[in-house]
Parts: structure tokens; sequence; C-alpha cells
């Protein structure tokens, strides 16, 4: 069978440099060696033939028909492991039975920070993620407060995973070469079981101050709180409204959502604690 031909409306840009593709398949082993492996969108399979090699259960998702075709041909010992789906629209419960496994892949750029959504909402299933995505992305990822590039994603992921940002891919490295700085990154669950406030409320919160990020927080967190809001002068009274959201800690933010809580909903219910583990 002939080679895969790249698809720009799934955003393929396919690895060719065998080197760096068994670094980016090896960054599966720490610290979670036992744990079976799902990646996603392995196209010929340039990650795949290092990780089937590993002495642990591989599972594959490929959206792309023609990768399927190519896969089932070249690796037909994965062939009952080889899942013709879209990874955003599985049930990931479903993929070891409900068991834990360690995600990786050379992410479509177009969908990572989706991808990094969906794993955040199956944390108990996923303590590990590793792969390649757009370097500007993976900066963000790895960030820390009082930094530029510091955001949601910045956030929300290192609310429950620390981040490494393992090394730097070229764009020579693909075909076609893509546009932008590749980089291989691992997330590790931390040891954060509650965040010790409402988690939905903390999205909003923070998804709203760095949408408007070179405002204050008196400023942005006004489109969440109603005029008539109980609490709403207690809560911008508060040193915080002065900050902008970069210069916020993840503790910081946990300790936000629950006083915007508080100013929400003053007058029906208590407030949460105000400590995170």
């Amino acid at each position: 069978m002939k080679q895969v031909r790249p698809k720009k409306n799934l955003g393929q840009h396919f690895l060719t440099d065998l080197t760096i593709a068994r670094r980016i398949a090896d960054t599966v082993d720490e610290p979670y060696a036992e744990l079976p492996v799902l990646e996603v969108g392995p196209g010929m399979g340039v990650m795949t033939q290092y990780l089937v090699e590993k002495p642990r259960q591989l599972k594959v998702v490929e959206i792309d028909r023609e990768s399927v075709a190519y896969l089932h041909e070249h690796f037909p010992r994965l062939r009952e492991n080889i899942l013709g789906e879209d990874f955003l629209r599985m049930d990931l419960r479903q993929v070891f039975g409900g068991g834990q496994f360690v995600l990786t892949g050379n992410y479509p750029y177009d969908i990572s920070s989706q991808i990094f959504f969906k794993m955040l909402d199956n944390r108990d299933l996923i303590p590990c993620c590793t792969g390649m995505i757009q370097h500007e992305v993976a900066v963000r990822m790895a960030s820390q407060p009082g930094t530029k590039q510091y955001g949601i994603l910045s956030v929300l992921l290192q609310a429950w995973y620390d981040v490494e940002y393992l090394f730097t891919v070229e764009p020579t490295v693909f075909n076609p070469p893509p546009k932008v700085l590749s980089a291989v990154i691992r997330l590790t669950r931390n040891a954060r079981q509650q965040l010790g406030c409402d988690e939905q409320l903390f999205r909003r919160v923070v998804k709203a101050v760095f949408n408007q990020r070179r405002k204050m927080l008196r400023v942005s967190l006004r489109q969440l709180l109603p005029r008539d809001a109980g609490g709403a002068d207690d809560l911008f009274a508060h040193d915080f409204m002065t900050l902008r959201p970069e210069q916020l800690s993840i503790a910081d933010f946990v300790e936000l959502t629950n006083r915007v809580e508080k100013a929400l909903f003053a007058d029906i219910i208590a407030p949460c604690a105000d400590t995170a583990t």
C-alpha cells in the first residue's frame, strides 16, 4: 500500500525523523511504565512502531480512514486495537475497560487544546499525558504566574497536572513542514484530589478574567456578577481586585472563585471552603 497523503483539513503533519519519533515514544516510560497506552493520531505509525515494542498494551485511535487502512496493513499485531474513531467523541471509559492509561500522540495542532480539555474531564483515567504539540501552546501550558504566556490553559491544566516542557522540534522533520515550531511535553497528575471550590465556576472565573487579561479583576469579573448580587461590594473591596490575572497563582484562583461564589449566592447558600488540597 502506498503512503498516506497528508490531509490539510485534518491538520496532518507526518513526522519523518525516526530518532525524534523514538524519543517521543519513550516519554511514556515515566512515571507509569506499567499502564497501557492510547496513541492519538498515529498516521502511518512512525511513533507506533516504537510504542508497540514496549511490554504493555497499546491501542491507537485514528479518524482518517486512509491511515486506518495503512495501519491495518503494516501493524497486523495491532489489528484489534486500531480504533477508527474521533478521539474527541470517544467514551474514554470504554477504551481499557474503565482502567487508567497513558495518553500520547503527535496531536493535530488545531484541536490540541480540545484534547487537553477532554483529558481534564477524564483526569481520573489519565494520570499521565505526553506528546507533541505546537511550541506556542506548550509554552503556555508550562508557563508560571507573572509571565506573558501564563493564561487559561496554564491555570486549568496546572490545577491538576505538573507540566514539563521536554524539548523543541524543528519544522523540517515533518511532511509537510508546519509553519511553526513544535514541542514535546509531559503532564503528570499532581497530588490534588479536590480543588477546594466549585470546579465549573473556577473555569468560568479563569476564562472570564483571561479573556480581558489587560484589565484589573474588578473590571473583568463584573460580567459574572449581576448588579444586585448581595456580596458584590465585599468582593470588589478585596485586594485581589487591583491585580491582573497573570499575577494570580492556582491557589489565588481557588480563593478568588470562592469569593465570587460568596458574592453570587450570599443571600442563598453558605460559601464553600477557602482551602485547596
